[in-house]
């Protein structure tokens, strides 16, 4: 009996609690950002795109370079298969092998150093998009100021802010 009680108690602070929190919300500013729009359409991640594929038309190149140097050695190997003796076949499917490893090496790295670069800009871009919401949080009266994503289940376009912070980062950007 006690335990049916408590129970009762306990569930109905928290009904209170939850009053409380939506009678003192109601008064709330809220707003949102949808980062992944920042991202794409802001002056700096612009910037950041196209510093990200400048890298990789370079390394496209190279890589391009590698695979052809590759084909050719392939094609040599099976070309003079039949004409070399074993030990010189033998030497050739090493050097092959060997350079095939250094290209797969070079792939790796590539594709380490982009996505490591692709993070630090897009890092460097949250942290800016951080920065200008807290100060146009404060500025404009808001409440709360979101991160919109997929977990939001409904969201009123009426709170969305991303087009003012964007416009705000690119005014900071083009003052620099």
């Amino acid at each position: 009996m006690k335990k049916g009680m408590f129970s009762t108690f306990v569930l109905s602070l928290c009904m209170l609690a939850a009053s409380v929190v939506v009678a003192g919300a109601e008064g709330a500013k809220l707003g949102a950002v949808d980062i992944q729009k920042v991202l794409h359409n802001s002056e700096a991640g612009k910037t950041a795109k196209e510093q990200l594929a400048a890298k990789i038309a370079k390394y496209e190149a190279e890589k391009n370079s590698r695979e052809d140097d590759l084909k050719k050695l392939k094609a040599e190997l099976e070309k003079q298969n039949i004409i070399l003796n074993e030990s010189a076949r033998n030497a050739k499917e090493k050097d092959y092998q060997q350079k095939l490893k250094e290209y797969q090496r070079f792939i790796k790295d590539v594709n380490d150093e982009l996505q490591g670069k692709d993070d630090e800009l897009k890092n460097r871009i949250i942290d800016d998009t951080l920065r200008v919401t807290q100060e146009y949080g404060r500025k404009n009266g808001y409440t709360f100021i979101f991160v919109k994503s997929e977990v939001m289940m409904y969201m009123d376009d009426k709170v969305d802010v991303t087009e003012d912070i964007i416009k705000l980062m690119n005014s900071k950007s083009d003052k620099k």
